[in-house]
């Protein structure tokens, strides 16, 4: 057996800091968190400071790298994307299909179900679309938008048994309540998310099986004190797991920072990138489904628009959602690592990572105090 220990840096375990502790890592798995004086034999990588922690897990990820999934759903583009991300500290990702044809779904699912395999980053795949609501479409295709048919049903099934972890998200409009049953039942993971549906409508999916909120905020029904809307009955719900995009465009941190406090039950609020193709490149423009979107860098992070206003995605990586939940959304360094890490993990039943457990994957990155990514592992093994 091959073992690792980590030792010179705080250890994040997903719950709570390690002081003076280090990590053993056995082959490509945590082993255990043991006392500087109770250290087994192996090879030691010595840190200089900071943070260890579980990898980032990011739910949302349309491209990175210069390449969009959309542009190529290959295996080789999702490795591509996940290799963009690293640097920023995710060692697991959905790849992400925005809307698009029949024959890009499918695509997009033979290539995840082999990038899954090849085990480099690519933990699953989010189908965001075409079942969305044409009223809250956001940069997304009106014209490719449609109903959840049984044949699609029967697909993302099949999907999710090739695949391991899917991810579709799907205007309330657009499926009914047997469909999502149907669904959830059958492993698939369904986010509610663009859409103009009722606060009631919503809770009917959520009761169903539907697991989460896309975008929390955004391309969505705005709570109201009399008509709550996806927005308020996705905090109020208490099973209800709501992905937000901390970037300091998409959500105003004060509206991010209450629905944080009113959050009720298990579910939490994580963080999302909902990234695009220039997140680990130097270009400032690409096309997205035959439009030009542009990079308007300044502020906290660059936004992504297109030519008439719309944001397009996000121009933020992991990282960087995590330093400005310390920064603007009032979290504790913990808080905001588990948002990163664990909170994700548990939204797509991933229970073999995102915490550093005897037997998870030692899937790492390693930060400074100051909240920079130095180095990340996968599986032990330094990227």
């Amino acid at each position: 057996m091959a073992r690792k220990i980590f030792v010179g840096a705080r250890i994040f375990d997903g719950e709570r800091f390690h002081d003076d502790k280090a990590l053993v890592v056995a082959d490509d798995r945590v082993e255990a968190i043991v006392g500087k004086n109770d250290l087994p034999g192996g090879e030691t990588v010595t840190l200089d400071g900071g943070i260890l922690s579980a990898g980032f897990i990011d739910a949302q990820v349309n491209g990175g790298g210069g390449r969009m999934l959309n542009d190529e759903p290959s295996a080789a583009s999702m490795e591509l994307i996940a290799g963009g991300h690293r640097p920023y500290g995710t060692t697991s990702l959905l790849p992400t299909l925005i809307t698009d044809t029949s024959e890009a779904s499918i695509a997009a699912i033979e290539a995840a179900s082999e990038a899954v395999e090849v085990d480099r980053g690519v933990a699953g795949l989010h189908l965001e679309g075409p079942h969305l609501a044409p009223a809250r479409k956001g940069a997304h295709l009106a014209e490719l938008m449609r109903p959840v048919e049984d044949r699609d049903v029967k697909a993302f099934i099949l999907a999710r048994e090739a695949i391991g972890t899917l991810l579709v998200t799907i205007a309330a409009e657009q499926v009914t309540v047997a469909q999502v049953r149907e669904l959830a039942e059958a492993g698939v993971t369904i986010s509610i998310g663009h859409s103009d549906c009722s606060s009631e409508a919503a809770e009917e999916r959520f009761d169903a099986g539907a697991r989460g909120v896309t975008h929390l905020f955004n391309a969505m029904s705005q709570m109201g004190h009399r008509a709550p809307g996806l927005v308020g009955a996705a905090i109020d719900h208490p099973s209800v797991w709501c992905g937000i995009i901390a970037d300091g465009h998409h959500v105003d941190p004060k509206a991010l920072r209450t629905a944080l406090r009113a959050k009720r039950g298990e579910g939490k609020l994580f963080f999302v990138t909902d990234a695009m193709s220039l997140v680990g490149s130097d270009k400032d423009s690409f096309t997205l489904n035959g439009r030009t979107v542009r990079r308007e860098r300044g502020s906290f992070c660059s936004k992504l628009v297109l030519s008439d206003g719309t944001l397009a995605g996000s121009d933020i990586d992991m990282i960087s959602a995590i330093r400005y939940g310390v920064t603007y959304l009032d979290l504790t360094l913990a808080e905001a690592l588990r948002m990163a890490t664990l909170y994700p993990a548990r939204f797509l039943r991933l229970a073999d990572r995102g915490h550093l457990s005897p037997g998870t994957r030692a899937d790492l990155v390693h930060l400074t105090d100051a909240l920079a990514v130095t180095a990340t592992w996968l599986g032990g093994e330094a990227t």
